[in-house]
């Protein structure tokens, strides 16, 4: 089969198109005939060698759609339309960079949906994560929300699904790039800051009862200035390149009448991942992604979102 292998840490040009065994079945796990992928952040920190605990050679990717091609779970069937995502996919065991992947059966997920295959590939991973974050807001009418890194794939994802809410919300989104404040104001933003320094929002910025904080770590005492009281600070995500708080004390830290949570989309059932594209539908969310690219393209899909020219989803397609 065609895959891309990363032999060892480095830019784009690591992300080799080659021709690898095709995965044989073994109990437990079962083969999926990949139809596509997103392209994660977080893949492209694994590619440039920032996950320690990722062994080289490797075929990146911890999501992926398709359908079953070979399976030993009886509950599994040939031609099954399913999603996998994290669970170690493409870290400790090869992922979805292929025409092919082997997936344990306990993170193998079988969807109903009439997304198109384009469109269910910019589901998996993004998705999850955003509509995790928008079920832990608990938001509310006239409710103020700030998204910080608002153009990525995560920050447009919430911001479709907070837009499919019955009452009526004010989001302000932020981006360090002055060239993406047109794109975000075609998602109907009620506002858009440009933030010359992506870890330190002006104090004009304002007070907001809401925050998403996809910038992470970095951020989130920042973050904490401008939430008003009672309000909530969502921290997923790692972008500003600080995956932990070292010495945080939560007495101190978080300000009296606020409340920091986060979201780990490592935690998966197949209900869950149903209840969501069933949610897109009956809502009509528009999930088209971004970008598509194939799957010999690879490395200019890696360059394209590194390069920040767009927003929102890119993925491959087999």
């Amino acid at each position: 089969m065609h895959a891309i292998v990363v032999r060892h840490p480095g830019g784009p040009e690591v992300l080799e198109y080659t021709t690898v065994p095709k995965p044989v079945v073994k109990p437990g796990w079962s083969r999926i005939k990949v139809a596509g992928f997103g392209i994660n952040h977080s893949e492209i920190f694994t590619r440039q060698g920032d996950s320690p605990s990722v062994k080289f050679p490797r075929i990146l990717g911890i999501e992926v759609t398709g359908i079953i091609d070979v399976s030993t779970d009886t509950k599994l069937h040939p031609g099954q339309r399913v999603v996998s995502l994290m669970g170690e996919m493409g870290r400790d065991f090869d992922g979805s960079y292929a025409e092919y992947v082997l997936v344990p059966n306990h993170q193998i997920y079988p969807v109903t949906t009439t997304l198109t295959p384009a469109q269910l590939a910019a589901v998996p991973e993004t998705y999850y994560t955003a509509f995790g974050i928008f079920n832990s807001l608990q938001l509310r009418a006239n409710d103020r929300i700030l998204i910080r890194a608002a153009t990525s794939g995560v920050g447009v994802a919430v911001i479709k699904l907070i837009q499919s809410l019955p009452f009526n919300t004010i989001i302000t989104g932020t981006t360090r790039n002055p060239r993406k404040q047109r794109l975000l104001q075609k998602l109907n933003l009620d506002k858009v800051l440009i933030t010359d320094d992506p870890l330190t929002l002006p104090g004009s910025a304002g007070q907001f009862d809401k925050i998403i904080d996809l910038v992470g770590p970095a951020t989130i005492a920042d973050s904490f200035t401008h939430l008003a009281e009672f309000g909530i600070l969502n921290s997923t995500g790692q972008l500003g390149g600080q995956w932990t708080l070292p010495e945080f004390d939560p007495i101190v830290d978080i300000p009296n009448n606020r409340y920091l949570t986060g979201f780990y989309s490592g935690n998966v059932t197949a209900d869950q991942i149903q209840h969501l594209v069933s949610y897109i539908e009956n809502h009509q969310i528009d999930v088209t992604p971004d970008k598509t690219f194939d799957l010999a393209h690879t490395r200019e899909a890696h360059e394209y979102l590194a390069q920040s020219t767009g927003i929102g989803k890119v993925v491959v397609l087999i």
